[in-house]
């Protein structure tokens, strides 16, 4: 009981400050874990060769489709806070404008929005995001390579890679607690 009224008060920018690190951490860490599994996944004929430190396009992928998840976690106007506090900070951390940052950003949502079509599901368009910007097609065999369409064994693997970048809200609120 008393764990309850120990929580932490956060500010939206505590929170943004959080949030940047704990993925740019997760990020540079897990980027070589996740190059080694492509290179050596058995539905390529070739590997692939992703260096461990080409991680700005996972990078990237891996924002958009936490930003996805923003909505759901805040309420509307804090949501909007946050992200605007998030896109100073990364436009900094980039060395670009924040207006750059921002079409950049919804840029790579269009783009996993438009290789995830149908699909809603944002564990499977950062997984095919991922698929295409770093033109996996090149390295299938050819019945995938012809259809331009990842080989959903692959897509299956890369869905579990994808779920360990995604924040915990959950974990994070049971420590922290947002002021109003």
């Amino acid at each position: 009981m008393l764990g309850l009224s120990l929580k932490r008060k956060l500010t939206d920018n505590q929170v943004a400050n959080i949030f940047i690190n704990a993925l740019f951490d997760t990020i540079d860490n897990g980027f070589i874990e996740v190059a080694n599994m492509i290179n050596e996944d058995v539905v390529f004929v070739r590997s692939p060769e992703i260096a461990s430190e080409s991680n700005a396009e996972f990078g990237l992928i891996v924002i958009v489709g936490n930003l996805s998840f923003l909505e759901s976690t805040f309420d509307p106007e804090q949501a909007v806070r946050v992200e605007r506090l998030i896109f100073q900070k990364l436009s900094k951390i980039y060395n670009i404008t924040e207006g750059e940052f921002t079409k950049l950003i919804r840029e790579y949502q269009a783009f996993i929005t438009r290789v995830n079509h149908p699909s809603k599901n944002m564990i499977y368009g950062m997984s095919k995001a991922v698929f295409h910007k770093y033109h996996l097609n090149d390295f299938q065999d050819e019945y995938f390579k012809r259809m331009q369409a990842p080989n959903p064994l692959f897509l299956k693997r890369m869905d579990e890679v994808m779920t360990n970048f995604i924040w915990n809200w959950d974990a994070f609120f049971k420590k922290f607690k947002l002021n109003s």
